[in-house]
């Protein structure tokens, strides 16, 4: 008797197939990923560090994370890395349970404005049990960010950890002014790079690692991994405290975890293979030359976009002007298989529930080989939907066969 669980997979397959799938930090990821992450690594418990675990049988799954590990530091350029977070939240927290005691302070960009529920969000343990400070996006200043009046939070504040990083800013993130600011005060930078991994690795963002103490990245989104994550630390870091990676790896395991993934590890060294070399760094350049094309098209529409545009994979409309909220336009393109988040917006005045943007962004539609064109009919159809009324759903289908993803 076939389990409905392989129904409902089935399902989800066909959705994934015949959708477009515009949540930027949603991807589709290599089939030699989902062979090892469905491989027999699955069945092997693996506690502790290569050399130092708490079992037997680790001849080649030891050799397995060291490979991650190698691959890891190599492509980001870094000394030190731990491969075994479960996702990004945990990664986040282990670098605040490796730095901070409870109450301590860390600083980072408020949720509304597009920072993380983990950079201090009060419903997060980052606001629960550290003292939280946050900083805000200013649409008057140069790059959005008013160095001014975040220096002066720090200086007053005096953060251990200030957190850089955005789940729905669309421009370039100024690493070097954030480290001089934590520099000026004392505190760790991290840089949250888990929705622009691919794109730093990419060559199209600008690597935070000269500037930052600690990187933390999930392996999914523009980096095409499976759903894990990755902390590294810096040369600077290691300046700092050289004792930084022994920290962040204790607070990983025992600290907050027990046996780590392999199948999932075995997945990330899988993508950081992948993401070398110059095929990748094309894959990259079009996801941000998608955006851009996508982002212009609904601006000559008469959407109006957060910050104006996009440098990177994701944008942000503003719906206020046609008198809908993110939610409900959500689930009206959803209708016609297109599939995007609603999402808040700078001073939003709506409720987190029906917040008045938007999100979209382009890794998952450029995995399917769309370009430029593809992305001008894209932005019609979503005014079609969002403006005029209209079913595109045969359209979108026709797109979608016309690229159809390999799984």
């Amino acid at each position: 008797m076939r389990d409905s669980i392989f129904e409902l997979i089935a399902q989800e397959e066909k959705r994934q197939q015949e959708t477009l799938m515009l949540i930027p930090s949603e991807n589709y990821t290599y089939p030699e990923v989902r062979k090892v992450v469905g491989s027999v690594l699955m069945h092997k418990y693996a506690e502790g560090y290569p050399g130092k675990r708490y079992y037997q049988g680790m001849e080649f799954v030891d050799q397995i994370e060291i490979l991650t590990q190698e691959r890891a530091k190599k492509l980001f350029g870094v000394p030190h890395a731990n491969v075994q977070p479960y996702s990004g939240s945990p990664a986040n927290a282990a670098v605040y349970f490796a730095l901070l005691n409870p109450g301590e302070t860390l600083m980072g960009l408020k949720l509304a404005h597009g920072g993380h529920l983990t950079h201090g969000h009060q419903v997060s343990f980052s606001g629960k049990y550290f003292k939280s400070v946050q900083y805000e996006l200013d649409s008057s200043k140069p790059g959005w960010f008013d160095f001014e009046k975040i220096r002066e939070i720090a200086k007053e504040e005096r953060p251990k950890i200030i957190i850089v990083g955005t789940t729905a800013f669309p421009r370039i993130l100024p690493w070097e002014e954030f480290s001089k600011i934590a520099d000026e005060v004392g505190a760790y930078l991290l840089a949250d790079i888990s929705h622009i991994a691919g794109l730093v690795v990419g060559g199209v963002h600008p690597s935070p690692v000269p500037y930052a103490d600690i990187i933390t990245t999930t392996t999914h989104k523009t980096l095409r991994g499976p759903r894990g994550a990755t902390i590294l630390v810096t040369e600077k870091g290691l300046g700092k405290d050289s004792d930084l990676g022994k920290k962040i790896d204790k607070a990983v395991f025992p600290g907050l975890q027990g046996g780590p993934h392999l199948h999932t590890i075995a997945g990330i060294a899988i993508a950081l293979r992948q993401a070398q070399g110059k095929p990748f760094q094309k894959y990259a350049q079009q996801v941000v030359k998608n955006a851009q094309a996508l982002a212009q098209t609904l601006a000559s529409g008469g959407f109006d976009l957060v910050t104006g545009g996009t440098d990177n994979h994701l944008m942000l409309i503003d719906l206020s002007a046609l008198g809908i909220d993110g939610k409900t336009a959500a689930e009206k393109l959803e209708k016609q298989g297109i599939v995007a988040n609603k999402n808040a917006i700078p001073n939003d005045t709506n409720p987190p529930s029906r917040p008045t943007g938007l999100r979209l962004g382009t890794p998952a539609v450029t995995t399917r080989g769309m370009k430029e064109p593809e992305m001008k009919e894209i932005g019609k159809m979503i005014k079609e939907v969002l403006v005029e009324g209209k079913k595109v759903k045969e359209d979108v289908l026709r797109l979608c066969r016309n690229f159809a993803i390999n799984f």
